[in-house]
């Protein structure tokens, strides 16, 4: 078990993530799973290949499995946003939005834009979020 976090298991991520983009686009399920796996093995506490598991599921309409898998990347890194967009997307009746397969698919958050002061009758404030 190597950790995921050196130069080397990045690139190595990385690079998996654009192969599995263009695999999804022509409809190599069989080949991208086997490369998601081997590399599972390799980085079993990485969140990437979790979340790009879950996107060949969902390309191939397993829903439940692909939800199981971006859950299982939100769990291994609750700080990896690509996750939880596709979990947000994938869970809702009319999804809006790309798919992320790595961090460049995902819209900058301004933390600022989440949350917004409502004032009770009482005239106190409240942080609430914005959903």
């Amino acid at each position: 078990m190597k950790p995921a976090n050196t130069p080397v298991a990045q690139q190595e991520i990385a690079a998996l993530c654009g192969t599995i983009r263009k695999l999804v686009g022509q409809n190599e399920f069989q080949t991208g799973e086997s490369l998601i796996k081997e590399v599972i093995g390799k980085y079993p506490h990485a969140p990437e290949p979790h979340n790009l598991l879950g996107l060949l599921y969902e390309a191939q309409n397993d829903h439940v499995t692909a939800m199981k898998h971006f859950r299982a990347a939100w769990a291994l890194d609750p700080t990896y946003f690509p996750a939880r967009q596709n979990m947000d997307h994938f869970a809702s009746f009319y999804p809006v939005g790309k798919w992320a397969y790595d961090e460049s698919d995902c819209p900058q958050e301004n933390e600022a834009d989440k949350y917004k002061i409502e004032y009770d009758v009482h005239g106190v404030g409240h942080i609430v979020r914005i959903e």
